[in-house]
């Protein structure tokens, strides 16, 4: 009988770390779009649908990209400025003329490097990641601001269609190509962190820095790693951003660092590090879309939405540290016991 028990699917998937808190706002998600389908039936027709997919897409890239960060026991502030850096180089040199998909190597390459910033900064010279990334933050958007002389673009104009067609406007299999994007590097950076020895040296180093570097993690490496993940899905969405308006914007991702913690520390993401699912991440990320786009159907404005949403991330966080410090008490307890006995 404990065999079978032991082997039971539901219990192993329970017994996950973190997986509780991903069943339950998964269970609120659908409380969610069932509450908001009552007020507005229109909700889920077709059409709402699809826009809110591809609403939720670039919000779950850069919750990726968060989650990897957190993961590690850091933080990345650059996310948004990093976002809008994308979108006004991208837009600046196509423009100017530069073939578009050289732009977007050039674009990728920039945004690459701030990555490897960020985690240099803090892994090897060990500044707050706190610190590290608002400085960063701030030089990306300053790059931002400069690309183009201070000002917004141009029209990136027809010899971009491709571009924008591939990133945004374009459908694949009926679903926006966006939507494509953040579904493939979903899974390609899910199996990196729970199918590689890199995702198990993340894991490593948000539990137990210490512990992770005398078992022989390189802490320099791996940190570097996640603000890679990090930069290089900020810069997709930047580019999302730029084939949206058909323009380069400095205001381009204002406030996204913010999204992406949410997503993260909803779908369960520990900010303590060393716990969270990048499932959880998706479950978040829809979590926040839905909501601003149920709000938005409910007429509700778009203060009482900003609202919503802050006490909801603030609650999240609130609940991790609380179910953190419980188990840290009972271990501490059980420890004591043991050495007792």
């Amino acid at each position: 009988m404990n065999k079978l028990q032991e082997q039971n699917p539901l219990k192993q998937l329970l017994e996950i770390r973190g997986m509780g808190q991903v069943l339950t706002v998964t269970a609120g998600l659908v409380m969610l779009c069932i509450a908001f389908g009552i007020v507005n039936p229109a909700f889920f027709n077709n059409r709402n649908v699809l826009n809110l997919l591809r609403q939720i897409a670039p919000i779950l890239l850069i919750g990726i990209g968060q989650s990897y960060v957190l993961i590690t026991g850091n933080i990345d502030l650059s996310i948004g400025s990093l976002v809008g850096m994308s979108c006004m180089i991208s837009a600046t040199l196509m423009t100017k003329g530069v073939y578009p998909w050289g732009a977007v190597a050039v674009t990728l390459v920039c945004c690459l490097a701030i990555g490897i910033l960020n985690g240099l900064l803090v892994a090897f010279c060990k500044l707050p990641p706190f610190i590290a990334t608002l400085g960063t933050m701030t030089i990306a958007r300053g790059i931002a601001q400069i690309a183009n002389g201070n000002y917004n673009t141009d029209s990136i104009g027809d010899a971009a269609e491709g571009f924008r067609n591939f990133f945004y406007y374009g459908k694949t299999f009926g679903l926006y190509n966006t939507i494509w994007i953040a579904i493939v590097l979903w899974f390609a950076f899910n199996f990196i962190l729970t199918r590689t020895r890199t995702g198990r040296h993340i894991y490593a180093i948000g539990s137990n820095r210490e512990a992770a570097h005398l078992s022989g993690v390189n802490i320099i490496s791996t940190t570097v790693k996640a603000y890679f993940v990090s930069s290089f899905a900020s810069c997709i969405v930047g580019l999302v951003m730029c084939a949206m308006s058909g323009m380069g914007t400095m205001d381009s991702g204002n406030s996204y660092e913010m999204f992406a913690v949410a997503a993260s520390v909803i779908g369960g993401v520990s900010t303590l590090g060393g716990q969270g699912l990048l499932f959880g991440t998706v479950i978040g990320a829809s979590i926040w879309g839905v909501l601003q786009n149920g709000l938005q159907f409910a007429g509700a404005p778009v203060a009482i939405r900003n609202i919503v949403i802050g006490i909801i991330v603030i609650l999240s966080v609130l609940l991790d540290i609380i179910v953190r410090t419980d188990r840290h008490i009972v271990a501490r307890k059980k420890s004591l016991k043991n050495s007792i006995a």
